[in-house]
């Protein structure tokens, strides 16, 4: 180790108690490579270890408790594969039994009875006798006792950790040795007037009693301390480089409201706009006029009008003599985008087409042609436009619908494809949470759709049981005896699922036999492209009256004789992802109807889903409630990118601190844009090693 070397960033093999063995565990499993590491990682909860209580106070509904005693009996029992290990703990007062499903004979081995014990864990009744299953254990010495009292903090720890002895508590016996060491090595990482003015704890003694509490003020203190710090930092890095690109990058200006989109909005808009739809109009159009680069988000729920507006901004860019692009995840969602342009254009003189994996070789290469030479004003496609072959003469415009659905890399690419960086227009049909908006797309303007068009009536939604499936059917039969069409949708979430498939086939044929008066196709991702369009233009023509499908129809698909969703095993599917299935139907004047179907015994989670659902229709409160059962990784397709690695706050719980920071990163940036006050110095500095140690994503919207 080179003398060099700060003590905070020593490997943490060098610690007391670690080793070669145990470092190479922590390194694979928690990516604790160094002191600072472990020291960052903090623990996830905390249990109370004040009280230690005697064993005739024991009872069942009891959360965990503490006892001690000394162990009067030990027993294996069970045949060779399903043994266990019952102990009895003793104290004056009573026995209660401390059972093991695992590691017995090790644990028999070391269990003394001359020895007393410090025994934890969650009581029960089993066969009328109280007992402990798999409880912490202790030597009961007076340092123990000591050392185990008050808050307990709970760290993670892997099944590969446990065996090397680092579970929960060998973690913490770790904190206990490298903490009092570590603490005079750390630096502040917040100005003294902010940390006065919001009334925070010293960095030293958050980190001192996030992982030692003195009690359960200072324990709150210290996470309040740390959630803000870690918030406030990445809000600040958010609005930082919003400021930076907006000084540096350049947008094109688009200055024009020309023929194409005056043209199109006297004489060819399907509907009036809404107010909120003519909001984001003009909030786009004075983006693109201001000379920087538009990165602005699109949120609108299912069926509010978010293309008809994209159209509008590519029209914009059309007249002032540009190029646009649209970019959706799947094929079926930029044939419906295809589709949906080409129909609300009618005989305007607008070129469109659209380039996909499938796209033939032939029609490819004229495509290409015609973007190159500037003649095609629209493309649409998926990920196929970011390919190397596929060059603009003018891109001034790039649209992409469902953007967490596709890998920063990915669109880094798109924007490179254009001389300067293109306008940025982001549509999402997933309402996302304030919270989670200010954090994952707090470098972005953000605009939102928040009414519906005229005349459309909210989707109905009843949760039924499978044992009411011929109700059910009776319901969906009498729709479509009055002409409307019907969605079955399965869960098949993985097309390599196998059983999942075998489901949607024998369900399919069910469907079949119990509507033999009417026409029924099926789709999923393993038919052929051109076979689930083929299918798909039968159902829109009214030629196919019930679809048998899977969540390939979630997003895009538009048919609005559709009256009737049914969500088979409903219990499977996220919320948000219930939400998109129900806004397939409800596309008209017509009443329409959202069946969740489940079987009897449902757990809390799935039943709260459901509960949701069916209670209301309002995407940004199913979102929040989503955002509460799934995290912000799962709906922001975050989780491996690195983005909101946030070792302490929760963006779902921790909304008042989320609001708080992002207001005190703007006052602070709207003062001193470059951080150079001597008051902002610690800042800038914390910025800076932050950049060096994640990379720039700045030019990723």
């Amino acid at each position: 180790m080179n003398a060099g070397t700060s003590f905070l960033e020593t490997p943490i093999e060098y610690l007391k108690g670690v080793g070669p063995q145990r470092a190479e565990a922590l390194k694979k499993e928690l990516s604790i490579n160094t002191f600072s590491d472990l020291l960052h990682f903090y623990p996830f909860r905390y249990v109370d270890r004040t009280r230690f209580y005697k064993i005739k106070e024991v009872k069942e509904e009891m959360p965990y408790i503490q006892l001690c005693g000394k162990i009067t009996r030990t027993e294996i029992l069970g045949e060779k594969r399903r043994q266990r290990l019952v102990a009895e703990l003793t104290d004056d007062t009573g026995t209660i039994e401390l059972v093991w499903f695992q590691g017995i004979k090790w644990i028999n081995k070391t269990l003394s009875p001359v020895t007393d014990y410090i025994v934890f864990g969650k009581p029960a009744i089993f066969n009328g006798k109280y007992n402990i299953s798999h409880p912490s254990i202790e030597a009961g010495t007076e340092e123990n006792k000591e050392l185990l009292k008050g808050l307990q903090p709970v760290y993670s720890a892997t099944e590969l950790l446990k065996l090397k002895g680092l579970d929960s508590s060998g973690i913490l016996r770790l904190q206990r040795t490298l903490v009092p060491q570590a603490l005079k090595h750390l630096d502040e990482t917040l100005p003294a007037w902010l940390i006065e003015k919001l009334h925070l704890l010293p960095r030293r003694e958050a980190i001192r009693h996030i992982h030692l509490p003195a009690n359960n003020e200072m324990l709150m203190q210290a996470q309040r301390r740390l959630k803000f710090e870690e918030l406030f930092y990445l809000q600040i890095n958010l609005l930082r480089h919003k400021v930076l690109r907006e000084q540096a990058v350049k947008g094109y200006i688009f200055p024009r409201v020309g023929d194409h989109f005056n043209e199109f909005y006297n004489n060819n808009l399907p509907f009036p706009l809404t107010t909120a739809q003519k909001r984001v109009v003009k909030e786009i159009h004075r983006d693109m006029g201001t000379g920087k680069q538009m990165n602005r988000l699109l949120q609108g729920d299912v069926g509010s009008g978010k293309t008809l507006v994209a159209l509008l901004s590519m029209l914009l860019a059309i007249d002032n003599g540009y190029q646009c692009c649209l970019m959706a995840p799947t094929e079926i969602l930029a044939m419906q985008h295809y589709a949906t342009l080409k129909e609300f254009l009618g005989n305007l003189s607008v070129e469109v087409d659209i380039i996909t994996g499938s796209t033939k070789k032939s029609g490819r290469k004229k495509i290409l042609e015609k973007l190159g030479a500037g003649v095609l004003q629209i493309i649409i496609g998926t990920h196929a436009l970011v390919e190397d072959a596929v060059k603009f003469n003018k891109l001034g415009l790039v649209v992409i619908d469902e953007q967490h659905r596709f890998g920063v890399e990915q669109r880094a690419r798109l924007w490179q494809k254009s001389e300067a960086v293109p306008h940025v227009l982001i549509m999402t049909a997933t309402p996302i949470p304030r919270t989670l908006a200010m954090t994952f797309y707090g470098d972005l303007n953000v605009s939102v759709i928040d009414e519906m068009p005229p005349g459309r009536k909210p989707v109905k939604t009843v949760h039924r049981y499978d044992n009411r499936r011929s109700e059910v059917y009776a319901f969906i039969r009498k729709e479509l005896q009055q002409g409307r069409q019907a969605y079955i949708i399965y869960p098949l979430i993985d097309e390599s699922e196998k059983n999942d498939l075998e489901n949607l086939v024998n369900g399919y044929e069910e469907v079949c036999k119990a509507f033999p008066m009417h026409r029924t196709a099926m789709i999923h991702g393993k038919i052929k492209l051109a076979e689930r369009e083929k299918i798909m233009q039968l159902f829109a023509k009214n030629e196919i009256h019930i679809l048998v499908a899977t969540t390939i129809i979630e997003v895009g698909v538009n048919v609005p004789n559709a009256g009737v969703i049914l969500i088979e095993s409903a219990q499977r599917f996220g919320l948000s992802q219930l939400h998109q299935l129900r806004g397939r139907v409800g596309r008209s004047a017509y009443q329409s109807y959202c069946i969740l179907m489940t079987p009897f015994k449902l757990g809390a989670d799935a039943r709260t889903r459901i509960d949701t659902i069916v209670r209301t229709g309002d995407g940004f409160e199913i979102s929040e409630q989503d955002l509460r059962l799934r995290g912000p990784g799962d709906i922001t397709g975050t989780q491996q990118s690195g983005i909101l690695d946030l070792k302490i706050s929760d963006i779902a719980r921790d909304g008042v601190l989320v609001s708080q920071a992002r207001i005190i990163a703007g006052e602070i940036l709207n003062e001193d844009p470059g951080l150079t006050m001597d008051k902002n110095k610690i800042i800038a500095q914390q910025l800076f090693r932050m950049d060096r140690e994640k990379g720039n994503w700045s030019r990723i919207s």
